[in-house]
């Protein structure tokens, strides 16, 4: 990451609009080892998001953001210290070299960067994340709910137990274990933003698990939304469509062929690029921009059109 990013970075003159000139498919034939790393992936997601205008909208508050490695949350967690924010990065062990880059990223935009590793599904670590947060890098502002895991399947009678399991404990049970661990902390003003998909809202023949834990991931967002109102402490999610992350080319059930066309079917004929989801967040965690703003489920989705 360059200087010229930190800061914000310049458009040419005439460049094609951003909508038209992040990268499409085919991809590249490829697939990753579970959890996948994003140094791995060929083409590189895009985070660096040169076109963004920082205006220190969350300076001096601080934020965890799990799944920060890579994908959507290193691209918010960029966005987050560009912004003004220390961040604390929650990851798996074997990511470290993907929460290295992050790390780096965020040190060239001036702000600290905290690294925890361990496993979401351990309600115990949940926990000890957000102390951690608070104990090193002295509050907590935003919490963003973020790491999620994903494996297709081709038919229910495929479904494990174990994954259906697993799949809850670290899409769903981590978001309630983390934010019940955050909001004794988090300050009026205090912000939750989850990660949610399209998913969740339209179902997936492929995904039930993972489908499943985003529709109880947007009705927990809003029911949370209604119970810390009067707190003064904010909840939102954002739903993307299909993002060109780790996560898709790591899921055991997509064949490689299919990464190489993943998110053609979208009316932008492409995959998003992490550096066009993430200022959804910063958005959802400013309170100059969304202080009306809670219980929404915001979608991203390349021009699916979901809503009524």
């Amino acid at each position: 990451m360059t200087n010229e990013f930190a800061s914000g970075g310049s458009a040419h003159h005439g460049e094609a609009p951003q909508s038209q000139s992040e990268p499409r498919p085919p991809f590249p034939e490829q697939k990753l080892d579970q959890p996948g790393l994003e140094s791995a992936l060929d083409p590189r997601p895009r985070y660096q998001a040169p076109r963004y205008r920082a205006a220190g909208k969350l300076e001096g508050k601080v934020a965890l953001v799990t799944g920060g490695d890579s994908g959507i949350g290193r691209a918010v967690a960029v966005l987050f210290a560009r912004e003004g924010a220390d961040v604390a990065i929650v990851y798996l062990p074997v990511e470290q070299p993907d929460a290295d880059e992050t790390s780096r990223a965020v040190d060239i935009a001036g702000r600290r960067c905290l690294q925890l590793p361990g496993d979401l599904a351990d309600a115990a670590f949940c926990r000890e994340a957000v102390e951690r947060t608070v104990r090193d890098l002295g509050k907590l502002d935003v919490l963003v709910s973020n790491a999620a895991r994903q494996n297709r399947t081709g038919s229910l009678e495929e479904l494990g137990e174990e994954e259906w399991r697993r799949t809850f404990r670290v899409n769903v049970d981590a978001y309630f274990h983390l934010a019940k661990a955050a909001v004794p902390h988090l300050p009026p003003g205090g912000v939750i933003i989850a990660s949610s998909s399209q998913a969740g809202i339209l179902g997936n023949a492929s995904l039930p698990d993972y489908a499943a834990t985003k529709g109880a991931i947007d009705a927990f967002t809003k029911s949370l939304a209604q119970m810390l109102v009067a707190r003064g402490i904010r909840v939102n999610a954002v739903a993307p469509g299909p993002v060109w992350t780790p996560l898709n080319p790591a899921d055991a059930g997509l064949p490689p062929e299919q990464v190489a066309r993943f998110g053609e079917k979208t009316p932008l004929g492409r995959p998003a690029q992490p550096e066009e989801i993430a200022p959804a967040y910063v958005f959802l965690a400013s309170d100059a921009d969304s202080s009306f703003v809670t219980g929404i489920v915001l979608e991203e989705t390349g021009g699916v059109t979901i809503g009524a």
